[in-house]
């Protein structure tokens, strides 16, 4: 499980551009508080090798997951505590519960700077867990 300003990342897939080379289906980490994204951590050196490649031989498009072999893709997030095909409103309840969680602890410990961090974090998973709310009661 990876985190990100105190989140646990989000499992996915997404287009990643190297240069003038798009890299489609690369196993990603996702933040859902402040939208970082990194490539999972154990298909990395694979990556970086097949973008130097494609982008080397001047190849526009590359579909990651033609290229790996002995790793199922889907192994890579057997480890994440979210993935983004779940329904959205409940991974961000998910992340909401995990931080007050989190909350509880930095409060055990006194550690007023964790504290607002998660209150930050709180604020920011709140708003969009509201906003998919809204969006939901739309459709």
């Amino acid at each position: 499980m990876s985190f990100c300003c105190g989140a646990s990342m989000i499992g996915t897939r997404g287009t990643l551009k190297h240069m003038h080379t798009s890299l489609k289906n690369v196993p990603l980490l996702f933040c859902p508080v402040c939208k970082r994204s990194e490539v999972h951590h154990l298909i990395r050196s694979e990556f970086e090798i097949l973008a130097e490649y494609a982008t080397g031989e001047g190849i526009p498009e590359v579909n990651f997951s033609d290229y790996i072999r002995g790793k199922k893709l889907e192994d890579l997030f057997e480890n994440c505590s979210s993935r983004e095909q779940e329904d959205p409103l409940q991974l961000l309840t998910s992340q909401i519960d995990m931080s007050l969680d989190l909350l509880m602890v930095a409060k055990d410990m006194q550690d007023r700077h964790w504290e607002r961090q998660l209150y930050e974090r709180l604020q920011v998973l709140s708003y969009q867990r509201e906003k998919q709310a809204v969006r939901r009661s739309a459709d």
